[in-house]
C-alpha cells in the first residue's frame, strides 16, 4: 500500500498573531481597457510562470515514502508507477460499487415478478445473501478462487484474507491497496452469481435454505469455477488451460460462464427440486401465467442492472491502461440494446404484443451474452451477439415453462442459455487483434468467423459442458439433502398465505392484507391468520 492511502496533511509556516498589518484603503477608480501591449506582456508572464509551476506541482502530487522532493529525476518513474497502481485500485473499487449496486436490480426483478404477498421476503433474501456472501468470501471463497497457494484445481493459502507486511512494516501489494481492491471487486461478482440462483425459487422456498446453500455455493461451487478460468493457473484458462489446436485456453472476459451460467445452473437445480408454485400448471398440465405485482419495479430493476453492467464488464479490465475499458463499455451497451430489439421482435411475432417482461429479459440476455466476449470482440459483433441473445431468451422462457420447470423471473434462460451463447460467441467472433493481448490464453488467430478456425469454439463448448455438469451435480445434491433433512419448501398453507406473513411475520404491503381496523390500532382488531387467502388467489 502506497503512502497516498494514508492521511497526509501539509504543514506550512504560521503567521505571528502579534504582527498586525495596517489596512490599506483603496479608492475606487474607473476601469479602462488594457492596451494590447499590456495584455501581451501579461500573457507571456502567465505562460512563463506556468512553465515553472507545473513541473513542481506534478512532482508534488504526493509525498513518496522515501521523502523524495524532486532532486533525483530517476525517482519520478517509480513515483508515477505508484500513482498509477493507486489509480487502478480506486478504479477497481468504483467498479465494485457499481457491481454491488446490481443487487438493487436483482431485488427489482424479483419483487416485481412476485405477487404482493411475497415482496418482503425478497428484500430479506437480498440482504441476507449479501451478508453471507461477504463473510464466506472473506473466510474461504477468495482463497479457493484466487489464493496464493494455487493448484490447477483449487487455490489456497489466503483463508480469512488479511493485510500482510514486508520487512519494513509496509503493507505488500497482495495484502495492500491493490490486493484488497481486487478482493472486494471479486466479492461483488460472487454475490451476483449467488443472487442469480434465487430467481427460480420465488414464492415457495423456505427462508432458511438461503444461507445454507449460500455457504456451499460461495465456499465450494463458485470459487472452483472462478479458479478454473480466471486464476491464471486453472484447468480452463491460463498456463494450464484446456488446449485444442491453436486455442490454448478458454476465454471469459467478465463471466458469461463463470458467473451467469454458474448461477443459472444452480437456479435450475433448485427449481427442479422445489417443483412449481401452486396454480402454475392447470389440470391439463399446461403452464398458466402468474403475473407479478409490479412491472414498474421490474423495469427499474432492469435499468439498474444495465447501469451496473458497465462496472461488471468495463472494470474487468482491472486497470485504466490505454482506456480500453471504454471500448468494453461501448460494446456492452450495444449488445444490451440489440437484446431488447431481438426479444421485442420475437415476442411480437409470437404474440402480437410487446411483453414487458420479455423485453426486459431481452436486455439482460444481451448483457449476459456480451459479458464473456466483451474484451475480445470488435464493435460490429456486439449487436449480433445481443440480438441473438434476445431471441434465445424468449424461446428459452417459453420452452422451460412447457417442460414443467417454474422459473418466475426467467433466470435459467436470461442467465443460463444466454450465458452459454455468450461463452460460445467468443469462439465465433474472437478478434485476432484483441486476442494477442490476452494473458489467459486463447487462439491468437481469432475465432471461427474471424479467420482462426474452429479450435476456440471447441474449447469454449467443452468448458460450457464441464461447468454445467459440475455446478448442476453439486447444486442438485445440496438442495436434495436439504429437502430430505429440514425441508426445502414451505407448506401449502404458508404458500397460499404468502411468504411475507408465513416466513417473516409481516407484510410487504400491509394495507392490502391487514384489516383497516387493525391498521389504525382498533382495540378489538383481529390478528391476521396465516391461512387467510389473499384475493384472486390462483387455484390449482
Amino acid at each position: 500500500m502506497s503512502s497516498t492511502l494514508r492521511s497526509r496533511r501539509a504543514t506550512g509556516a504560521q503567521s505571528d498573531p502579534k504582527k498586525q498589518r495596517t489596512p490599506i484603503v483603496r479608492t475606487p477608480t474607473k476601469w479602462t481597457m488594457p492596451s494590447r501591449k499590456r495584455l501581451g506582456i501579461a500573457a507571456l508572464t502567465s505562460v512563463f510562470a506556468a512553465a515553472i509551476a507545473i513541473p513542481a506541482t506534478s512532482a508534488a502530487v504526493y509525498a513518496p515514502d522515501n521523502g523524495y522532493t524532486g532532486a533525483d529525476a530517476a525517482q519520478i518513474p517509480t513515483d508515477l508507477l505508484k500513482l498509477v497502481n493507486e489509480l487502478n485500485a480506486v478504479w477497481l473499487i468504483l467498479g465494485a460499487c457499481l457491481v454491488f449496486f446490481m443487487q438493487v436490480g436483482f431485488l427489482g426483478l424479483e419483487v416485481g415478478f412476485s405477487r404482493g404477498k411475497n415482496v418482503g421476503s425478497g428484500i430479506a433474501k437480498i440482504v441476507v445473501n449479501i451478508a453471507v456472501a461477504a463473510i464466506v468470501w472473506w473466510a474461504v471463497g477468495y482463497s479457493i478462487a484466487f489464493g496464493s497457494g494455487a493448484h490447477p484445481l483449487i487455490g489456497g493459502g489466503d483463508f480469512f484474507y488479511k493485510l500482510t507486511y514486508d520487512e519494513a512494516g509496509v503493507p505488500t501489494a497482495t495484502g495492500g491497496a491493490d490486493g484488497f481492491a481486487f478482493f472486494f471487486f471479486q466479492f461483488t461478482f460472487a454475490a451476483v452469481a449467488l443472487a442469480i440462483v434465487w430467481g427460480s425459487t420465488l414464492e415457495r422456498i423456505k427462508f432458511v435454505v438461503y444461507p445454507i446453500f449460500a455457504i456451499v455455493f460461495l465456499a465450494i461451487i463458485y470459487p472452483i469455477v472462478a479458479h478454473a478460468t480466471w486464476s491464471g493457473v486453472g484447468y480452463f484458462g491460463g498456463d494450464n488451460g484446456l488446449t485444442i489446436g491453436d486455442a490454448a485456453g478458454a476465454l471469459d472476459y467478465a463471466g458469461s460462464g463463470v458467473v451467469h451460467l454458474c448461477g443459472a445452473t444452480a437456479a435450475l437445480a433448485a427449481a427442479i427440486v422445489l417443483g412449481p408454485r401452486k396454480g402454475k400448471y392447470g389440470p391439463d398440465g399446461k403452464p398458466r401465467a402468474i403475473p407479478g405485482h409490479s412491472m414498474p419495479i421490474f423495469g427499474i430493476g432492469v435499468v439498474v442492472l444495465w447501469l451496473g453492467w458497465f462496472g461488471f464488464n468495463g472494470v474487468s479490465s482491472l486497470n485504466t491502461d490505454s482506456g480500453f475499458f471504454a471500448h468494453v463499455i461501448a460494446v456492452t451497451n450495444l449488445a444490451a440494446g440489440a437484446g431488447v430489439v431481438g426479444a421485442g421482435l420475437t415476442v411480437w411475432l409470437k404474440t402480437k404484443s410487446f411483453d414487458v417482461g420479455m423485453v426486459g429479459n431481452g436486455a439482460i440476455a444481451g448483457l449476459v451474452a456480451i459479458t464473456a466476449p466483451a474484451g475480445y470482440v470488435e464493435m460490429w459483433a456486439a449487436p449480433i451477439i445481443g440480438f441473438i441473445a434476445g431471441i434465445i431468451v424468449v424461446f428459452g422462457i417459453l420452452f422451460i415453462d412447457r417442460i414443467g420447470i417454474d422459473d418466475p423471473v426467467g433466470a435459467t434462460s436470461a442467465h443460463g442459455l444466454a450465458g452459454i451463447w455468450g461463452t460460445l460467441a467468443v469462439g465465433l467472433f474472437l478478434s485476432p487483434d484483441l486476442a494477442k493481448y490476452n494473458a489467459l490464453g486463447g487462439n491468437p488467430d481469432g475465432g471461427l468467423f474471424t479467420g482462426g478456425g474452429i479450435d476456440q469454439l471447441i474449447v469454449q463448448a467443452l468448458v460450457v459442458i464441464i461447468t454445467f455438469a459440475f455446478v448442476f451435480t453439486l447444486s442438485f445434491a445440496t438442495f436434495w439433502i436439504i429437502k430430505k433433512t429440514i425441508g426445502i419448501r414451505v407448506s401449502e398453507e404458508a404458500e397460499v398465505a404468502g411468504l411475507d406473513i408465513s416466513e417473516h411475520g409481516m407484510y410487504g404491503y400491509p394495507e392490502q392484507f391487514i384489516p383497516e381496523a387493525e391498521l389504525v390500532g382498533a382495540q378489538y382488531a383481529a390478528t391476521p391468520s396465516i391461512g387467510a387467502t389473499p384475493s384472486k388467489e390462483i387455484k390449482a
